[in-house]
């Protein structure tokens, strides 16, 4: 009992640590690094609980994908946080409202812990002793809670097309097909016939009419 349990300090002391210096960080991509952190030892927390499936999602969906698409991403904008730390103040109440609901969230479930450590396991279904983390995991999602799990799924659609919708920028100095132009082109629109005299090529003043 005493290894696990100081595996268990180990990686919720660092877990916590990482989470804090992900908000304390000035620096974006510090801020990101100690988020994988934080993600890598609770990917560490999940294998001692026996959820070695959650424990590779984790590492392999959030850390492998999510957290260095968000490095790339600062590193490749080159965003100005100075220009966005500017309407702080202005958003403060807004940010306080909402962390004061989250503490009170974390509060009750807290309390609720505390005076009756059973409801968790009250409200849990029974998991077959046979079958591994990974079938019991999935026999619990895509039954009793399919339709959830097909909400999220929707919502998540939807905030990624919101954010495409949001973050999509027409540029005038860029190139870009249009299908409709394109098929609407006749013969006249694109080629022009001139007749040139013999030892006499096209001038520099008509280019503006052959050239389209």
């Amino acid at each position: 009992m005493i290894l696990p349990a100081l595996f268990f300090y180990l990686f919720a002391g660092v877990c916590v640590a990482s989470a804090v210096m992900v908000i304390v960080s000035r620096n974006p991509v510090h801020s990101v690094l100690f988020l994988i952190l934080a993600f890598v030892n609770a990917s560490g927390l999940f294998v001692l609980m026996g959820a070695e499936f959650l424990a590779m999602i984790l590492v392999v969906v959030y850390v492998g994908a999510v957290a260095v698409l968000f490095l790339f991403v600062i590193m490749m904008l080159d965003v100005d946080f100075a220009e966005l730390r500017e309407g702080f103040i202005e958003y403060l109440p807004v940010g306080l409202v909402i962390g004061g609901i989250f503490l009170v969230e974390l509060l009750l479930i807290g309390g609720g812990w505390v005076i009756s450590p059973n409801v968790a396991k009250s409200i849990t279904s029974a998991i077959p002793a046979n079958v591994s983390n990974t079938e019991a995991l999935g026999l619990v999602l895509y039954t009793k809670y399919i339709h959830y799990f097909q909400i999220a799924g929707m919502v998540l659609l939807v905030a990624m097309i919101g954010a495409i919708v949001l973050t999509l920028r027409h540029k005038a100095y860029v190139k870009r097909q249009d299908i409709s132009v394109q098929n609407a082109r006749t013969v006249e629109m694109v080629m022009s016939v001139r007749k040139v005299a013999s030892g006499q090529g096209l001038q520099d003043a008509d280019q503006a009419e052959w050239v389209r």
